[in-house]
């Protein structure tokens, strides 16, 4: 099957700032693709583009492996802003109203309501509602018409611990049921918890995409020293399963993506003559990670 999203060389413009440069990665059909990157990175414009909401400066992409029309748009469910959902009106009703706008029959709407656990709530009005209602119904009216793909801008943007969690277990729901969920989000928690893909956006530069478990990887870190350092870095440039290998002043400090055996590396340096002076085991988080990413210059 071809990719969902295919992006090939997207730019934006608006006068002298760009807020997207040269953006191209794919979105694999059943993946949870989360496009993760500070306020201001360039995500609602990019999920603006693909919906045809906004038009790019260059570039193109593709949508199910062809040329975007309605007819492929008419195939994702969308929510890249709070829907103006009528505050005297029930959560059915509103939902009424949005099968209307799309053109849909209004045989979705039970069903919509029961996905999103509002089924109880469907004749209440939308303003007795928390955060985290609101946010399913507006969830529920981009399910009408049984799209197989979903387009998220800040799912979980203003809402509560309880709603935060709430709209994750819907996205991982939505998942299991084999919808495509492209999501844009800032949190490092939300993308590493619900999605199976992301790319890392910083001031509309791509600057990591792929599988979350590859692209936001922990590591095991291990600090280790030696008299002569140069020797050790030869050395450890040649160990199994090295990950990474940076000089920070006397020490080298090596990353291990599938753990480490400080043992096993101490007993590897000495039979190649190199007796370790400092050896110190630590982890690397996600978080880490995540600003080394964004903090860094652009990696691809």
């Amino acid at each position: 099957m071809p990719p969902v999203l295919t992006l090939q060389g997207i730019s934006k413009n608006y006068g002298s700032i760009r807020a997207l440069n040269l953006v191209s990665f794919e979105v694999p059909e059943g993946s949870v693709f989360g496009i993760l990157g500070p306020n201001g990175s360039g995500k609602t414009t990019l999920l603006s583009i693909v919906m045809d909401i906004l038009v790019p400066t260059s570039g193109s992409f593709r949508l199910f492996g062809e040329w975007p029309t309605e007819i492929q748009r008419r195939r994702i469910g969308t929510l890249l802003e709070t829907p103006n959902f009528y505050h005297y009106l029930s959560g059915k009703d509103n939902l009424v109203i949005a099968s209307r706008i799309k053109e849909k029959g209004f045989g979705d709407i039970d069903k919509v309501l029961e996905i999103v656990g509002l089924t109880q709530r469907r004749n209440s009005r939308f303003n007795t509602y928390s955060l985290g209602m609101k946010q399913r119904l507006a969830i529920a009216a981009s399910l009408i018409g049984d799209p197989s793909v979903l387009v998220l801008d800040e799912p979980t943007n203003g809402l509560d611990p309880v709603g935060i969690a709430e709209i994750r277990e819907l996205i991982r729901q939505l998942a299991q049921e084999g919808k495509t969920i492209i999501m844009a989000s800032h949190l490092l928690d939300e993308v590493e918890k619900v999605c199976t893909h992301v790319a890392i956006l910083k001031t509309g530069e791509l600057l990591a995409d792929g599988p979350v478990d590859e692209v936001l990887v922990n590591e095991d870190l291990l600090d280790i020293g030696a008299a002569d350092l140069g020797k050790l870095k030869e050395v450890m440039q040649d160990y199994p399963g090295l990950g990474s290998l940076k000089e920070s002043g006397n020490l080298l400090t090596a990353g291990f993506t599938s753990g480490i055996s400080p043992g096993e590396v101490n007993q590897y340096c000495f039979s190649r003559g190199v007796v370790l002076t400092q050896l110190r085991i630590r982890k690397r988080s996600l978080e880490s990670k995540f600003i080394e990413l964004i903090s860094s210059p652009k990696t691809r």
